[in-house]
C-alpha cells in the first residue's frame, strides 16, 4: 500500500470516529499554564485535566492529531527515525473502554486499515516491578489476537511504562506495538529491544489507572484512561516501505530535494545526516515561531535558537552558503499550511525571525572560523570548546582540523560533551520538579485571576486588550497581551484594583457547554481559534467575565483571597507582559 500523511491521518479519523470517538483539534506546541515542561511532548498533554477527572465538553472518546515537539532527541537527530517536531495520531478513553477495545483497535486499524502483516508484528507489555503487577491482562489480549508468545516481551518501568512527565500524576503500565522492517538481523539474538532499525516501534497504547504521588506511592486512578499515541512520520515510513528512514515520504522529500540543490549535493549516505537534521530543525523551528516562540537565551526560545543554528551548521558543513533557511521554510508552510493555519498566517514573521537569526548566527560562525585560525592544534578538548562557544558540529571541525593536517581525539570530546549533558540534565530537573501543572488549588486560583486580569484590562486599556499567552507556577501567574505602549503605574494600580473588587464581591465561577458560535454570540471571550473543537467549555465570572476555557477554576472568586501586579513588561512588537502573584 502507498499512502500520505494526509490519507493516513484521515483513516486514523474516520476510523476512531465510526467507534464513537469525538475529533479534537490539536493544541499549541507551548503547553497552556503548564510551568513543568517547555513543550507539548504527547497527544494527552492538553488533556491532562481530563484525564484526572474533569469533564470533557466532547465527551469520553475523542481523537486527534497533536503537533509534538521533544527535545531529548536533538542530538540523536540525523538517524532515519528521530525527530524533535512530529505529529502523534492518538485515540483516548477518559474513563470509558479499556484495555480490550484499545488492543483489539490498534490491531483492527494497522492490520485491516493499513494492511500491514500481522507476522511482522511484535509487542511488550509490563513486566511488573514493586510499585504495580505484571501486564498478563494485555498479553493475553495480543495472544488471543494471534501474536505468539515468542512475539511478547515484558519489559521495565525505562520501557513500558508511560509518565508522568514531571515527579507526580497520571501514569500506567503500555504496551508498545513494534513493526519487522525487514532488515537483515544486526547480531543473533537482536529483538524489539534492539535499536539498530530492524524493529520499528509504530504505536503505544497507554493504559493511566495510576497516580504518582509526591511521596513515590502509586495509588489507583478513580477514572482510568487510555491514552494511545501512532509518529506519522513513522508509520508513513513503514506503511511504504521506506523501513526505518522517515526522511523518504512525502512530508520530507520536497525538503530534502530543496537542500539537495542548494548544496549541488546527493541525499546519500555521506550527506544524509546534515541533510536530516536541516529538515527536522527548521520544520521543527517552523512550527515553534508559527505558535509565538521567539529566538532568546531563555527556555523555549533557547531551543528554537538552537534548532536553528544547528540547521545552519550543518548547512555550511553541506556547502551552502547563502542564507537559506527561509528557502526551506516555504517548502514547509506548503507542505504543512493547510492543516496547520497558523504557519501561512505567520508566513511573513516566520521569514523575519529566521533571517535575522541566520545573519546574526552567519556573524558567530565567522568569528568561530578565526578563532580555528589561531590554534595551533585542535585536541578533543578545543573541538568541544569550539561546539559549546560557537555551535561547531564535530563533523565541522574534523573537517577543518584535516585541512591542517591533524586529527581529532574523538574520545576525549565525547568525554566533554557528556559532561555537559549532565550537567544540562541537571539544571533541568527544577524544570521538572512540580508534575505537570493543573490541578493543585493554588493553581485554580491563579488560573481564575488570569479571567479576571483579562476583562479588567480590557476596561482598563480598552477592547483591543486580547490573551496571547499565559504560564502559571506555585509563584506566580504570567499573562502576555496585546497593547502597543508600557502600561503606567495609574493603569497598573487600577487594574490591580478592579480584580481585588471582583475577588472580594466573592462572585460564582460557572460553566456551560455550548458551540463557540453560541459562546460568542453569547459574549464570551474565544482567541485561540485553532484549538476549540466543535463543543467548548465556557466560564462566566457572575457578570463580569465570560471566556472560552478549558478550567480548571475556583467556585468562588473570593477564594483567591487577593492579588498583586508585580512587574510590567514587552515581550515583543506589540505585546506586554503582566506578572501577577496571589497575596
Amino acid at each position: 500500500m502507498n499512502i500520505t500523511v494526509s490519507q493516513l491521518k484521515q483513516k486514523y479519523f474516520d476510523f476512531f470516529i465510526k467507534k464513537n470517538h469525538r475529533l479534537i483539534p490539536s493544541a499549541s506546541l507551548v503547553p497552556e499554564n503548564d510551568p513543568t515542561v517547555l513543550f507539548t511532548t504527547a497527544g494527552m498533554h492538553p488533556l491532562v485535566p481530563y484525564l484526572m477527572g474533569e469533564p470533557h465538553p466532547l465527551g469520553k472518546r475523542l481523537v486527534s492529531v497533536q503537533k509534538c515537539l521533544r527535545t531529548d532527541d536533538i542530538d540523536n537527530v540525523g538517524d532515519g527515525f528521530h525527530h524533535t517536531f512530529f505529529e502523534m495520531l492518538g485515540n483516548w478513553s477518559l474513563g470509558d473502554y479499556w484495555k480490550k477495545e484499545a488492543i483489539n483497535w490498534s490491531h483492527e486499524f494497522l492490520t485491516r486499515q493499513l494492511d500491514l502483516e500481522p507476522a511482522r508484528i511484535s509487542v511488550t507489555c509490563f513486566a511488573g516491578d514493586k510499585d504495580a503487577p505484571r501486564d498478563d491482562e494485555s498479553a493475553e489480549i495480543w495472544r488471543k489476537l494471534g501474536i505468539p508468545k515468542q512475539r511478547i516481551y515484558f519489559l521495565g518501568k525505562k520501557d513500558n511504562w508511560w509518565g508522568p512527565v514531571g515527579e507526580t500524576g497520571p501514569c500506567g503500565p503500555d504496551s508498545e506495538i513494534f513493526y519487522d522492517t525487514g532488515k537483515t538481523k544486526c547480531r543473533s539474538n537482536c529483538d524489539v529491544t534492539c535499536q539498530c532499525g530492524k524493529y520499528v516501534e509504530i504505536w503505544n497504547d497507554v493504559f493511566m489507572q495510576f497516580n504518582k504521588n509526591k511521596d513515590g506511592s502509586y495509588l489507583p486512578l478513580q477514572q482510568k484512561n487510555v491514552d494511545t499515541g501512532m509518529g506519522v512520520d513513522r508509520v508513513t515510513a513503514i506503511i511504504n516501505g521506506y523501513g526505518d528512514d522517515d526522511y523518504r515520504t512525502g512530508q520530507f522529500k520536497p525538503i530534502i530535494e530543496s537542500i539537495a540543490a542548494l548544496s549541488a549535493r546527493k541525499y546519500q549516505s555521506e550527506d544524509r545526516k546534515a541533510m536530516r537534521i536541516i529538515a527536522d530543525h527548521l520544520r521543527a523551528a517552523s512550527f515553534l515561531i508559527a505558535d509565538d516562540v521567539e529566538p532568546s537565551n531563555h527556555q523555549q526560545g533557547y531551543i528554537l535558537r538552537r534548532l536553528i543554528r544547528r540547521a545552519i551548521r550543518y548547512g555550511r558543513l553541506l556547502g551552502i552558503e547563502q542564507q537559506f533557511c527561509t528557502i526551506i521554510t516555504d517548502k514547509i508552510i506548503t507542505l504543512y499550511g493547510d492543516d496547520y493555519k497558523e504557519l501561512k498566517t505567520k508566513q511573513s514573521l516566520l521569514k523575519q525571525q529566521l533571517d535575522t537569526e541566520e545573519m546574526r548566527f552567519s556573524r558567530t560562525l565567522d568569528r568561530g572560523l578565526k578563532e580555528i585560525a589561531k590554534l595551533p592544534h585542535i585536541d578533543g578538548k578545543a573541538a568541544f570548546n569550539l561546539f559549546q562557544t560557537y555551535g561547531f558540529p564535530l563533523e565541522l571541525t574534523l573537517e577543518l582540523a584535516a585541512q591542517k593536517g591533524q586529527s581529532v581525539d574523538r574520545d576525549q570530546f565525547q568525554n566533554e560533551f557528556s559532561k555537559h549533558q549532565q550537567l544540562s540534565r541537571t539544571a533541568a530537573k527544577g524544570l521538572f520538579k512540580g508534575g505537570l501543572g493543573g490541578q493543585t488549588e493554588i493553581f485554580r486560583k491563579y488560573h481564575t485571576a488570569t479571567h479576571l486580569l483579562h476583562q479588567a484590562l480590557r476596561q482598563v486599556l480598552g477592547n483591543h486588550v486580547r490573551q496571547v499567552g499565559s504560564n502559571i507556577t506555585p509563584d506566580r501567574a504570567r499573562f502576555d497581551f496585546t497593547h502597543p505602549q508600557k502600561l503606567t503605574p495609574a493603569q497598573i494600580a487600577q487594574t490591580e484594583s478592579i480584580i481585588n473588587s471582583q475577588i472580594e464581591a466573592n462572585l460564582p465561577v460557572k460553566m456551560d457547554i455550548m458551540s463557540l458560535s453560541k459562546a460568542r454570540n453569547s459574549g464570551a471571550l474565544a482567541y485561540f481559534d485553532e484549538k476549540y473543537g466543535q463543543k467548548v467549555k465556557v466560564y462566566s465570572i457572575g457578570a463580569f467575565s465570560k471566556e472560552v476555557c478549558g478550567g480548571p477554576h475556583v467556585g468562588f472568586t473570593g477564594e483567591i483571597g487577593g492579588v498583586k501586579i508585580e512587574k510590567e513588561e514587552a515581550v515583543g512588537s506589540g505585546k506586554r507582559r503582566l506578572y501577577l502573584s496571589l497575596k
